[in-house]
């Protein structure tokens, strides 16, 4: 028979299987994306000092990847937000900023990759014709990986980036963002 230090043991070796990666559609998602994002930018990376909201949450869409406990959505555990290019109208430009993703889960079901996707896929969808972002350079291996392109080195925030454009013939538009896409954990060899 189980005791409770058993069970408590049991919760501390526990991983997820699978994470369902979409678009928020609840308030404590929202809520653990904004907490995430904070612990990335303002305390792992010391880019910004106390919060790294700004204007373009304000009509941003925010997408994000949650560990699954039993199929059900449990800890949000990277995300990513997706919106118009700046001043822009109609021309179809969009950008992908503030992909984060938990350092404990970094190795865990593709989920950077799997967040990249649904941004672009779901832009797509939107009507996007030219897919923008500033790339972090020690992540811009992945970003080719996935059929984007080099367009020029910057500095944003005081720090070394890339400006990517995606490949739209490599994502397939997102009409259905909420239900998103399902990522299985990796098996240890």
């Amino acid at each position: 028979m189980l005791c409770i230090d058993d069970l408590c043991e049991m919760a501390d070796h526990y991983a997820p299987v699978e994470y369902l990666v979409r678009e928020a559609a609840q308030q404590w998602e929202h809520d653990q994306a904004m907490a995430l994002r904070r612990a990335v930018f303002c305390i792992e990376q010391g880019i910004f000092a106390r919060d790294d909201r700004d204007a373009v949450d304000d009509h941003a869409q925010l997408l994000v990847a949650m560990s699954c406990n039993g199929g059900m959505p449990e800890q949000v555990v990277g995300t990513v937000r997706i919106h118009r290019g700046p001043g822009a109208g109609d021309d179809g430009e969009w950008w992908g900023s503030r992909l984060a993703v938990h350092p404990a889960f970094r190795s865990q079901g593709h989920l950077g990759a799997t967040l990249i996707r649904l941004a672009v896929s779901r832009a797509h969808a939107l009507g996007c014709t030219t897919f923008l972002a500033q790339v972090q350079m020690q992540n811009v291996p992945l970003f080719k990986k996935l059929g984007w392109q080099l367009r020029e080195e910057t500095s944003v925030h005081g720090r070394p980036h890339a400006r990517m454009q995606a490949d739209l013939g490599w994502y397939s538009p997102c009409h259905d963002p909420v239900s998103g896409f399902v990522t299985r954990a990796k098996v240890a060899a």
